[in-house]
């Protein structure tokens, strides 16, 4: 008796009747951040370990928990990636794009993580971001989020925009030592990896239950595409 294959549990197929609405929200994007001065890079899926390990940490759960790790036939230990700026910062490096000056790129594609599928949560999801090299200014901030607005109002998406914050270089070291503080006098806050947490991430509890921190200025943004329906979103849905 034969025996049915079916696609991977999380990731899913993009079938000839949703591929126009993808294709759409693809070329909105080009339009969009060409206008504001951002050039398209495309990278591999599959990366060095060491650069998310280094890049987005090893004590994160995206490195410890949620990456597709192999080693290949020449015992090179590589990963499929989980997101779009590590990457995008290595090519930028690699290439030596910064002798060029100041630059803004963008990507899009297909990201993957291993956690457990849920309602609009998937292991393979999609994500537009951009990335600015050489600036400082928090005006650039402004400018990203205004691109973000552009986008969703030339696909009639109607959001609310919600600003978070991990602190700047002045006021950053403060709040970790006030969340390392409050992680080690309530462990009970604490979940999972909490007793270890202080020594590996310098924040032992979840960022709910710390201090709120001031506001810094960030210089990337992300925004995955969830569904065909769902155009992009500001959380990976």
């Amino acid at each position: 008796m034969s025996v049915k294959i079916s696609g991977v549990k999380g990731m899913n197929d993009v079938l000839p009747g949703e591929v126009g609405r993808w294709q759409e929200l693809e070329a909105v994007a080009r339009e969009v951040f060409a206008l504001y001065g951002y050039r398209e890079v495309r990278t591999p899926v599959v990366e060095p370990h060491a650069l998310f390990a280094r890049g987005v940490g090893e004590a994160t759960d995206i490195v410890s928990k949620e990456m597709y790790v192999f080693e290949d036939k020449g015992e090179e230990r590589l990963a499929l990636r989980p997101e779009g700026t590590a990457g995008t910062v290595r090519a930028f490096i690699e290439h030596g794009a910064f002798v060029e000056g100041p630059q803004k790129w963008f990507y899009m594609g297909p990201m993957f993580r291993r956690e457990r599928p849920q309602k609009g949560r998937y292991r393979q999801f999609h994500q537009i971001g951009c990335e600015a090299f050489g600036v400082a200014e928090p005006l650039l901030d402004a400018e990203q989020i205004a691109m973000l607005a552009d986008y969703f109002g030339r696909l009639g998406v109607t959001a609310t925009l919600k600003i978070n914050s991990v602190g700047d270089p002045a006021c950053r070291p403060a709040y970790l030592r006030s969340c390392a503080a409050t992680s080690a006098s309530t462990p009970r806050l604490c979940a999972g990896t909490a007793a270890s947490g202080p020594r590996r991430t310098r924040c032992g509890c979840s960022t709910a239950r710390c201090p709120p921190a001031s506001r810094s200025w960030s210089r990337r943004r992300a925004w995955p595409i969830t569904s065909a329906r769902g155009a992009a979103a500001t959380s990976r849905r």
